[in-house]
């Protein structure tokens, strides 16, 4: 979001220009979740952030804190706070309360807010309502918890950190803005035990859902969290709810884009040598193929392959389909080479392509899902399966190793 130089930056066409552009994209409709986002100052809940001012691969990494307060920095500001990508707000694990704006360098960013066009749309599918008992799991910069209080008021809002730093800054930051939701410092997988609620949201990535949150979940209770394996690249939408008469139904749904990981878990990732590899050497072998992969939009293929074959990561910067092993050095590409003919190249221990080809008749056979059934054991484990039951697998156990009731 651009400002005319030297013109005084505006919070509230901001505001409004970032609502209608979620509208527009399909994230947001009418009703009070669009009218919380419409009416909550993210200035006042976030008027300090950080942007990145060293390049990609550049290290060690550079970043400037910027603050409201400053009237220098507030056109900069004002564009990451209602831009609409992530919003940057702790560096290195620091405290949050009376810091001073300036460079840092090294080490990582360690708490955010969400791309809002992610956290409008589970927003939406949470139904929120007056009235209603909310846990925000993962507070991060306290936007979820500021909505919820906004739409059903703070006295049934409980939001949760693993963070003491992060749980003062939003307690403070929530009371500006009129919100004194309950905050609690402990760990988001055990959330608040001798509690129920009516809505639970997990702001951060997870490998499977915690049973404890599930036993936390009030009759007629939906709980969202995103799935993730290490790999980044295919995610899933835990989709919970207990009925009425108790009974737990749960799905995974394949989606584009997630939450990021919670600390602590194990993540892959392409190196920059590692994708330059991919690109540009002649691999093990190479042929042309009749048989296409999947289409990138066919989402429910790819979180299987995600989980099925595991340890697989795209590079999703390639012109073409480009996917590695980062853990043994595999790779494949795959780019088209004339009328349904593909121009397939494989290097390395795993044979990627021949792994993918597999994958997608099951795949197809089980009626090519987008969404899975999503099931718990006595065991504390978690299997997602196609309807039909013909494609399935296990997720990691619960952290808490709890069985929902």
């Amino acid at each position: 979001m651009s400002t005319d130089a030297g013109a005084e930056p505006d919070p509230a066409a901001a505001r409004a220009a970032m609502v209608a552009r979620l509208e527009e994209e399909g994230f947001l409709r009418p009703g009070p979740v669009r009218d919380a986002l419409l009416a909550l100052p993210r200035e006042v809940l976030m008027p300090q952030a950080y942007v990145r001012r060293s390049g990609p691969g550049g290290e060690p990494p550079r970043w400037d804190l910027l603050d409201w307060s400053s009237p220098q920095d507030r056109p900069e500001l004002l564009g990451l706070l209602y831009g609409g990508g992530s919003v940057l707000v702790q560096h290195d694990g620091e405290a949050l309360l009376g810091r001073a704006r300036g460079t840092r360098s090294g080490a990582a960013i360690t708490s955010m807010s969400t791309v809002m066009g992610v956290t409008a749309e589970l927003l939406e599918e949470l139904d929120l309502r007056r009235g209603l008992r909310v846990l925000d799991v993962g507070t991060g910069a306290g936007v979820t918890a500021a909505v919820a209080c906004w739409v059903g008021g703070d006295q049934g809002v409980v939001t949760l950190d693993q963070d003491r730093h992060v749980t003062e800054w939003a307690a403070t930051r929530l009371s500006r803005l009129g919100f004194r939701p309950r905050v609690v410092c402990g760990s988001g997988e055990l959330g608040v035990p001798g509690r129920q609620f009516d809505r639970v949201f997990v702001s951060y990535a997870v490998e499977s859902v915690p049973t404890a949150l599930v036993e936390q979940l009030a009759p007629g209770g939906t709980l969202l969290a995103h799935v993730t394996s290490a790999s980044p690249s295919w995610p899933g939408l835990a989709v919970v709810r207990r009925s009425t008469d108790g009974q737990v139904t749960a799905e995974l749904r394949a989606v584009e884009f997630a939450h990021r990981a919670g600390r602590g878990m194990a993540r892959i990732w392409l190196s920059e040598e590692f994708r330059r590899r991919m690109a540009s050497e002649p691999g093990t072998w190479t042929r042309r193929s009749m048989p296409a992969p999947p289409e990138d939009h066919d989402l429910g293929f790819w979180l299987a392959a995600d989980h099925v074959l595991g340890g697989l990561v795209r590079d999703f910067g390639a012109e073409h389909l480009a996917i590695g092993a980062p853990d043994c050095g595999s790779w494949m590409r795959a780019q088209p080479d004339g009328h349904r003919r593909w121009n397939v190249t494989v290097r390395g221990p795993r044979d990627i392509w021949r792994e993918i080809q597999d994958l997608a008749a099951r795949w197809r056979a089980a009626a090519s899902p987008d969404r899975y059934r999503l099931s718990f054991d006595a065991g504390g484990g978690q299997r997602a399966a196609s309807a039909c039951g013909r494609l399935s697998w296990r997720l990691a156990a619960s952290p808490d190793d709890g069985v929902p009731s």
